[in-house]
């Protein structure tokens, strides 16, 4: 299968979603399965890894709904809260729906830069990693050392790096997060996503050449074996469509075999995930 490892739903509302700015105003708007799926159809894509986006049990409660009547979602991240004191019993309730395959936390919006090493936060991840979960990482370049850390202390769980770890494409800087990168692949139960990167450039003036330095490095870091494609839709379009999006990775990719085209396109999201 040809997955896409990382979009989104929602129902806009402007309270719930006030992180769209109105710099972002395309995205200002309802988007649902019947939006996407003629457009992942429309990019050979066999289906898709729906990832939470507002920090609310009852989102997942919406997933699954959606799930339940679009079978092209293969997968859900959804959320818990693992600071909580019942986030066992959380995750055994959520175990139960089979669709629901890992978690994500938006910790590039906490202010604390090491909240991934909070004590309590840590308990939640060591029962996660007694199940068969995984967790995205979601985080901006400056936390990255912090999710070194988080990594080394948690080798039994499955992560994934969410959009690669979101580096300064817009300031074209490499450094330092080229070195936590490379420190970040060390660990083999770290993945990375191919996401999200045209957000992270200049909006209005990016070309292939832009993300070359930044793939080359996260391709040398987690080689094919633990990349995997994400368009993150709609959020993606505030900077280029879905069709640019897959094609920046389609492009780099293309004189790499064929073996580890399938899995940077499906096999590694069907295996991470589970699916």
């Amino acid at each position: 299968m040809k997955i896409d490892a990382h979009q989104h739903f929602w129902q806009y509302d402007p309270e719930r979603y006030g992180w769209i700015s109105e710099e972002m105003r395309r995205i200002r708007r309802d988007f649902m399965p019947e939006d996407l799926q003629p457009v992942l159809a429309a990019n050979g894509m066999d289906g898709a890894v729906l990832v939470q986006v507002h920090q609310t049990e009852a989102e997942n409660d919406f997933f699954l709904s959606l799930a339940a009547r679009h079978s092209f979602v293969k997968g859900i991240v959804g959320w818990a809260d693992f600071q909580a004191d019942d986030i066992d019993e959380r995750l055994d309730y959520w175990s139960s729906f089979s669709v629901f395959k890992g978690f994500r936390h938006i910790v590039q919006a906490e202010a604390d830069e090491d909240f991934l090493l909070r004590k309590n936060f840590r308990r939640g991840i060591e029962a996660l990693s007694k199940t068969r979960f995984a967790y995205d990482i979601l985080v901006v370049h400056r936390q990255l050392p912090a999710v070194i850390k988080f990594a080394q202390q948690h080798p039994n769980q499955r992560f994934v790096l969410d959009h690669l770890g979101k580096p300064d494409i817009r300031g074209g800087l490499l450094e330092p997060w080229a070195t936590h990168i490379r420190a970040l692949g060390q660990f083999e139960n770290v993945f990375c996503k191919i996401s999200g990167m045209v957000t992270e450039a200049d909006w209005g003036d990016w070309s292939a050449e832009t993300f070359k330095p930044y793939l080359d490095t996260v391709t040398e870091a987690f080689g094919t074996e633990r990349l995997m494609f994400g368009s993150d839709w709609p959020v993606c379009l505030v900077a280029g469509e879905y069709e640019q999006v897959k094609s920046l990775a389609d492009n780099y990719f293309a004189a790499f075999s064929s073996k580890e085209k399938a899995a940077i396109f499906g096999g590694n999201a069907v295996g991470f995930y589970q699916l």
